[in-house]
């Protein structure tokens, strides 16, 4: 986790970017994958600017841009002594909007996909970005941070998206913020309550990007802390 999520321009993700210091809209997405582009937050000087990023990290030392390692997500737990994500835990912290994220469990011989949204909420998920650049070309990239699941969404995934609280955005994006791998964010909790209802198929195939995939099959759960 986290594989695939969503965008969906609505009043839960306007207010997210507002929060996040940003006065611009998102179009609608579905189904976004490792390596495609997608919009972060970050801090530009004074101000925030939303970048087109690659998401999908590229290290600045890395000879070439390639896909051998899975690097579009980053554990939390780690992510300070990595060689890949350290150096840009420390100043090049983004946050990547989203309206919900994708997970899947094996049921009956297939992967089932849920989908996973906080109750009137849009999700600001931590990330850190890098520039590559090589002969004829500058790469932005970056990866999601990711840490244990809660107790309450094991069911669905050891794993879960680092969602900061509103309260958090302001030290996460700040570059001279200087964060710990025991900080309370990446306590494996919930941010905010979740609602996990399952998908078609369909959606299992990334290139699948009609936003009524989304639409869910039955009622699903609600998940709170």
């Amino acid at each position: 986790m986290c594989g695939r999520f969503n965008v969906i321009d609505n009043p839960e993700l306007q207010r997210l970017l507002q929060v996040l210091g940003v006065d611009l809209t998102l179009p609608s997405r579905s189904n976004i994958a490792p390596t495609e582009t997608i919009a972060m937050v970050r801090q530009s000087g004074l101000q925030r600017e939303l970048a087109a990023v690659r998401w999908w990290l590229t290290p600045a030392w890395a000879k070439q841009v390639d896909q051998k390692y899975a690097m579009f997500n980053a554990r939390s737990e780690t992510i300070a002594s990595s060689r890949a994500f350290g150096e840009a835990f420390k100043s090049r912290r983004g946050i990547v909007p989203m309206s919900s994220f994708i997970e899947w469990r094996k049921e009956e011989d297939a992967k089932q996909p849920y989908l996973i949204a906080a109750v009137d909420q849009a999700l600001p998920v931590a990330a850190v970005w890098e520039i590559w650049q090589g002969d004829d070309q500058i790469i932005e990239s970056c990866a999601l941070l990711t840490t244990a699941a809660a107790p309450e969404f094991e069911q669905f995934h050891k794993r879960m998206p680092v969602v900061l609280r509103e309260e958090d955005v302001e030290r996460w994006l700040d570059p001279q913020s200087r964060l710990a791998v025991n900080d309370p964010i990446f306590a494996p909790q919930l941010s905010y309550p979740l609602r996990v209802q399952p998908l078609a198929i369909g959606v299992n195939n990334a290139r699948n990007k009609d936003l009524d995939l989304l639409q869910p099959t039955a009622e699903g759960v609600l998940l709170t802390d």
